[in-house]
């Protein structure tokens, strides 16, 4: 990695916190597979951050997925999170090129609507959320949470991406209108292609956000079959301590931070490139 740095001394320290923040990222992940592979009698008379014995329990993951459906989880963790995130860049795509391109009366204002809804604790629209949700027959269903999450994330990428088609150039607007293509054929051809880095940063961010979501979960679904990760996990966690089922509850938690962490590691390039894009002009 070239970071532009000549001096040897200044390179060294900078490698020095690189690698000191690196461990403290990955120690979290590796304790957590760690305790995993332990069983009570080692959480009991052992430290907290020793290393496991053999025979090393790699059933405690078997144990999890198979005792505690975990596949029906996963499943309705992935399709929450990939609808939502969807429909959210759907949106907030659509919504921030006519307010990017597009001059009318109010336009500011409704973008500074949008941007004030970000400084508003969600918290505060739970209950009303909840009775708006239970009045459109969404509760403990997917879609009910599809629809929450994707609204939840629109502000943010309303906010990243306006400032992505406001650094288009016009003129490529007007050669494809001059080509014969329509308004939206303009903007699903020609300018969305264009955001790609823009929309990949929000896509990551949201799939974390949406991926790890526990509040609304348990808010807006009590039903077991139609429940996500992260709040069966909380389900788990209260259950497991009375147990003392230690090792299994870090299995489960390590099936749920791994697949965000892969698709970081596949797209920290376009994270990387999605922001610098944001902040150039």
């Amino acid at each position: 990695m070239n970071i532009g740095i000549r001096n040897p001394v200044v390179k060294l320290i900078f490698y020095a916190i690189l690698i000191v923040w690196g461990v403290s990222v990955l120690y979290p992940l590796l304790w957590t597979l760690l305790d995993a592979l332990k069983n009570n009698e080692q959480f009991f008379f052992n430290a907290p951050w020793s290393l496991p014995k053999f025979p090393l329990l790699w059933e405690n993951f078997s144990y999890v997925w198979q005792k505690y459906n975990f596949n029906t989880y996963f499943f309705n963790s992935i399709v929450v999170t990939a609808g939502s995130t969807f429909l959210g860049l759907l949106l907030s795509a659509t919504t921030a090129y006519v307010l990017a391109r597009y001059k009318f009366r109010g336009s500011n204002s409704l973008y500074l609507l949008y941007i004030s809804s970000m400084m508003i604790p969600f918290v505060l629209a739970l209950i009303p959320l909840f009775f708006l949700m239970n009045s459109m027959h969404l509760i403990n269903t997917k879609l009910g949470l599809i629809v929450v999450y994707a609204s939840s994330v629109l502000a943010f990428g309303i906010f990243v991406l306006v400032g992505f088609f406001k650094s288009l150039p016009k003129e490529l607007e007007e050669a494809a209108i001059v080509d014969g293509a329509s308004y939206y054929g303009t903007f699903f051809k020609v300018m969305l292609p264009l955001s790609q880095p823009g929309l990949i940063t929000i896509a990551i961010i949201n799939v974390l956000n949406i991926w790890n979501e526990y509040i609304v979960g348990t808010i807006l679904v009590n039903d077991p079959s139609q429940y996500t990760l992260p709040v069966e996990i909380g389900i788990m966690q209260a259950e497991m301590q009375y147990r003392t089922e230690w090792g299994p509850l870090f299995a489960a938690l390590f099936f749920t931070i791994v697949p965000v962490l892969i698709l970081y590691i596949f797209f920290q390039r376009q994270i990387a490139s999605g922001i610098t894009a944001g902040a150039v002009k």
